[in-house]
């Protein structure tokens, strides 16, 4: 039996022969990066699973990690899956959920709020620990080639992450919010880890943007921004796109007067040099926590009666924008969700903030509360139907200021009072929301995935699977779990066969058509 098991791990590992790097670009029956591809579109083109057959999924096969909740996106190469949760790393057989190899790492403190996956460049993988180290693994047998510190957790940074693999290119980002770091972008070589550029979010002082910041002041130093998850690239452009976090002290913005660039913002850099080609900025001078890192969906399509190349974000402070991905032209804003804390949209296309809705010492009523009318889940655009969809949420809080004298780290509190989850499909054109679908009391935690069988793939906060009609929104099928569902589904075709994947609380499921 042990030459036998040993000869079983051997020929999988053989099959992991590397990611070709035109994958990236289309992925066809895999999946190499987080969002699936570049786009962050999440739209498969595979369509073997289809409107039609959908009520017959069944589960192929699970694989418990016997962990926290799996919150990370399986990447899926040469017909092996590689996922995460925090200090853990798995590869297991696409077809049967087999492991073939399992990487644990010991922390030395950090977040354990989550981890997102990994990146993968040829035959290495990259894991961001909590404790803010980037591992690389080789993707046969799970070993360290190396490691290096991304920023120093004794100074309130942690990752969570997924890596963005760019050609030579592995861009990462650091989270936190307890304390008044400064957050920033990292490009690191695949081969050794060594720094090629770093961004950060807040410009030094008498650089464009730092005149958003106060004079004389040490805030634009401890500004925050954090880049918090995945962003995404246009290969022509030669540009990544990224989603900034909120600016520190957290609630309490007198101490920071002005718009606070580029916290909160949707940012083109040149993927070689990191440098800044344009920005957009949907919530200047943040009061709520309402950070812009919410992934930025490329897309091409009619605008106004002209071909456009587009870059849409569905932002945690409830607006809906579509701008110009080339030269960040802002093109539409609209709310996706109802809001009470914006009294207009100015004509740069921002929402008008409402001072009266700012944290008070006695409380102010605010909708959405500090985690967003959407969050860190994934969205998805379908270039079939043209609709951008989100899991959005109408959630009322009362925030509080709580600070006193000058104010750090968290200056503030807010409260949920209640909270209920919708997903909707959004026409880019303009802003419409063409259908709702209620999924239930509190904060739906599932990204979305649309696919060429006119499919859309999601999950309710009752623990329920769904397939909708990603035209009407209309159910073709539903599984209870019996769990929390908090990751975002993805798919793949390995022996001819397509497998939709979903996790749920510590547990993976492959669903997949009868033989």
């Amino acid at each position: 039996m042990k030459y036998a098991a040993a000869a079983f791990l051997a020929a999988l590992s053989a099959l992991a022969q590397g990611l070709d790097p035109a994958t990236l670009l289309k992925p066809g029956s895999s999946w190499p990066t987080y969002n699936g591809d570049y786009s962050g579109r999440r739209f498969s083109p595979l369509a073997q699973v289809n409107e039609s057959n959908v009520s017959s999924l069944a589960v192929a096969w699970a694989f418990r990690t016997n962990t926290v909740p799996v919150k990370s996106t399986p990447l899926m190469v040469n017909g092996i899956l590689y996922f995460t949760v925090p200090d853990h790393v798995w590869a297991v057989d696409a077809r049967t959920g087999r492991e073939i190899w399992h990487y644990r790492y010991t922390s030395n403190g950090g977040d354990h709020i989550g981890n997102r996956g990994v990146g993968m460049y040829k035959d290495f993988l990259y894991f961001e620990t909590p404790d803010c180290f980037l591992v690389c693994l080789n993707a046969r047998d799970g070993k360290v080639r190396w490691k290096v510190e991304l920023a120093d957790v004794k100074l309130g940074y942690f990752s969570t992450m997924a890596p963005l693999v760019v050609r030579n290119h592995v861009i990462v980002g650091v989270s936190g919010d307890v304390t008044d770091v400064p957050g920033y972008l990292d490009s690191r070589d695949p081969d050794t880890g060594a720094l090629q550029w770093r961004w950060y979010t807040a410009p030094k002082p008498g650089e464009p943007g730092s005149e958003t910041w106060p004079a004389n002041s040490d805030a634009i130093t401890h500004g925050g921004g954090m880049t918090w998850m995945t962003g995404t690239y246009d290969p022509a452009l030669n540009l990544v796109y990224w989603g900034t976090g909120n600016p520190n002290p957290v609630l309490a913005g007198d101490g920071r007067q002005g718009d606070n660039l580029y916290t909160c913002s949707i940012v083109a850099l040149d993927a070689d040099t990191g440098k800044l080609v344009w920005y957009f900025q949907p919530s200047p001078h943040d009061t709520h926590d309402w950070d812009a890192v919410q992934t930025p969906m490329l897309f091409d399509g009619e605008f106004k009666g002209r071909q456009r190349q587009m870059v849409a974000q569905a932002s945690r402070n409830g607006y809906f924008f579509v701008l110009d991905r080339k030269t960040g032209e802002h093109l539409l804003t609209t709310p996706f969700i109802e809001t009470n804390w914006s009294t207009g949209i100015n004509a740069k296309g921002q929402p008008i903030r409402n001072t009266a809705k700012d944290p008070k010492p006695d409380g102010a009523l605010v909708l959405p509360g500090s985690n967003g009318s959407t969050n860190w889940l994934s969205p998805s655009f379908d270039p079939k139907t043209g609709m951008a969809y989100v899991s959005a949420r109408r959630q009322w809080s009362v925030f509080y200021l709580t600070a006193e004298g000058k104010a750090e780290g968290w200056g503030g509190r807010d409260r949920s009072l209640y909270a209920e989850s919708v997903l909707e499909g959004i026409d880019y054109k303009t802003g419409e929301i063409k259908w709702k679908h209620e999924i239930g009391p509190g904060e739906g935690s599932a990204g979305i995935m649309t696919t060429a069988g006119n499919v859309l793939f999601t999950a309710d906060t009752s623990g329920n699977l769904l397939a909708l009609s990603p035209s009407t929104g209309e159910t073709l099928w539903h599984l209870n779990l019996g769990g929390r569902i908090a990751n975002s589904p993805m798919t793949y075709e390995v022996g001819g066969r397509q497998y939709l994947m979903f996790a749920c609380d510590d547990t993976l499921y492959a669903f997949a058509l009868p033989h």
